[in-house]
């Protein structure tokens, strides 16, 4: 069965302690967390301690490629530390979209980085934006993103707002990527102001996107929202997202 985690750059801007934020999150409603900056500031047994209060499960952790590749044993280690299994790697540079060569050279990379997490028993995935969709340019109409989900074979964490910002259909999309969308991001979007929006608010098809992920039999349905106030819609995004999950 799915469950809903919140990705925690939702509540970067909170003026809490970290661990405050986490019991925050437990009330809300949410089985899980979605680890990104703040708890590389955290001690690291203040968090694991409040997980176990609260039965927060860490869904997986944002960590930028630079910091796995230049200082991997640190870095597994803080994160096998919390109990994170799945490392995200949230962001690659336009260019590494560009072309079926460059293509080729950034999956290179993340396969590298695959087989040493799988070493340490973690699997990696990698999460889209928006820059990814560059027009290739050849006859087949295919894209940056198109020929990423070809080359690789690392767990792909869809973002669904800005896949739909990009102009993709995310449920088949979705669909396509069966086994390989354990953690899918449910970030609503509203397309004609190019904005984030809190679950429900958007353009996003929750009922096909709630198929999708049952049929995928994905993990984690991961709340996110870059908007203001995210505590003003906490409690509701966490019913949200629990009633999309099957």
């Amino acid at each position: 069965m799915t469950r809903a985690a919140i990705q925690l750059y939702t509540l970067r801007n909170v003026d809490q302690p970290f661990t405050d934020v986490l019991e925050r999150v437990a009330d809300a409603g949410f089985d899980g967390v979605e680890f990104a900056y703040r708890v590389t500031e955290a001690d690291p047994d203040d968090v694991v301690a409040t997980l176990d209060e609260t039965g927060l499960e860490p869904a997986g952790a944002h960590v930028g490629i630079d910091g796995l590749e230049d200082d991997f044993d640190e870095t597994v280690a803080l994160y096998d530390r919390l109990g994170v299994e799945n490392v995200v790697v949230p962001w690659l540079d336009a260019e590494h979209f560009e072309s079926r060569e460059a293509v080729a050279t950034a999956a290179d990379r993340l396969a590298e980085l695959n087989a040493k997490l799988a070493d340490h028993g973690m699997d990696l995935h990698y999460h889209n934006h928006d820059h990814e969709y560059t027009d290739l340019g050849n006859e087949n109409g295919e894209n940056g993103f198109d020929a990423f989900v070809d080359a690789t074979d690392c767990g792909i964490e869809l973002d669904l707002g800005l896949g739909l910002h990009a102009g993709d259909d995310v449920v088949a999309r979705l669909r396509s990527l069966g086994a390989r969308s354990e953690l899918v991001h449910l970030k609503d979007f509203d397309t004609a102001a190019g904005e984030s929006v809190p679950v429900g608010e958007g353009d996003l098809d929750l009922d096909g996107i709630a198929a999708a992920v049952d049929e995928n039999d994905s993990d984690w349905l991961i709340y996110e929202y870059e908007g203001a106030d995210p505590l003003a819609s906490l409690d509701t995004a966490a019913e949200r997202t629990q009633d999309l999950c099957r």
